[in-house]
């Protein structure tokens, strides 16, 4: 495909996630899990343990390379969950998942829950705020964990008021590199980095748009890509679609992030994920 970006195909990225390292010679899907009883997208439907449970069994056997578990909904204007409240909703599952085959995830932003996460068999922190709390980089520097830097603009409660940037592209790459090099700085192996640009914290429809246009930007830095789009307002504004008829849109816009570099897609609908990047990568074999 015109000005795709070809880091599957002898890409020398790879990912340190704690007890797995990933090479990248095809895009990874990691699928979602949600222990939240308010998650824009799937709110309440894994609370349950046994009901986590199955859920990420099904997506393992749908294809999901990775699991990321989230305690936490970081949904506009989702309210504080307590730290002890996380804690229960999340390491009963990391700890009945450890032997589930891919590398677990978590997303938290408390350098707490990291820590408590990590000792119960993690393997990566997915962290929202990039690492800027205080106590996060000491939380997670030691070890071999896989480390995702998100960018936001703002915090959940407030990021989509009046999100602003001079040139969206640039600024995120920016903050991205900036907390890369703290994580270094810090004694973090660079093969345990991976960046997130933060599709829907803090950015418009357009600064989406243009920012998912501007990924090679991002990968010039040498990281490997996360990306999330799945099922996301800026599905929905191009769509017209509700959240749950969002697939279709959801599947054409991670195609769209791995055209451009993307290493790694953040999914809710596995199966039709995985599926569309067979094709994809059936495409990109005949092209060679």
């Amino acid at each position: 495909m015109q000005g795709s970006v070809p880091i599957h195909s002898d890409s020398p990225l790879r990912l340190q996630c704690g007890r797995f390292s990933l090479e990248f010679s095809r895009p990874l899907v990691m699928g979602v899990i949600n222990v939240t009883p308010d998650s824009f997208s799937d709110g309440g439907k894994s609370l349950a343990l046994d009901a986590g449970i199955a859920h990420a069994r099904q997506l393992v056997a749908e294809g999901a390379d990775m699991l990321d578990i989230g305690g936490e909904s970081t949904r506009p204007g989702a309210a504080p969950v307590s730290l002890e409240d996380e804690l229960a909703r999340l390491l009963p599952l990391i700890e009945a998942l450890r032997d589930c085959g891919v590398p677990l995830s978590v997303d938290t932003f408390k350098p707490a829950v990291m820590r408590a996460a990590l000792d119960a068999g993690a393997d990566m922190i997915n962290d929202i705020y990039g690492f800027r709390q205080p106590g996060a980089i000491e939380a997670v520097a030691r070890g071999a964990s896989g480390l995702c830097v998100m960018h936001m603009q703002g915090e959940p409660r407030t990021m989509q008021q009046a999100p602003v940037y001079g040139n969206v592209a640039g600024e995120v790459a920016a903050f991205l590199r900036q907390q890369a090099q703290r994580l270094l700085a810090a004694g973090v192996a660079r093969e345990r980095i991976c960046l997130d640009p933060g599709f829907g914290f803090g950015k418009t429809t357009a600064h989406n748009y243009q920012l998912m246009r501007s990924l090679p930007t991002i990968g010039a830095l040498g990281y490997p890509l996360l990306i999330g789009v799945s099922r996301k307002t800026m599905i929905g504004a191009v769509t017209g679609k509700p959240v749950g008829e969002r697939v279709a849109g959801s599947v054409a816009a991670a195609l769209a992030a791995v055209d451009r570099g993307a290493a790694i897609v953040r999914v809710h609908d596995v199966a039709a994920t995985v599926d569309a990047l067979k094709v994809w990568q059936a495409v990109q074999a005949w092209d060679e």
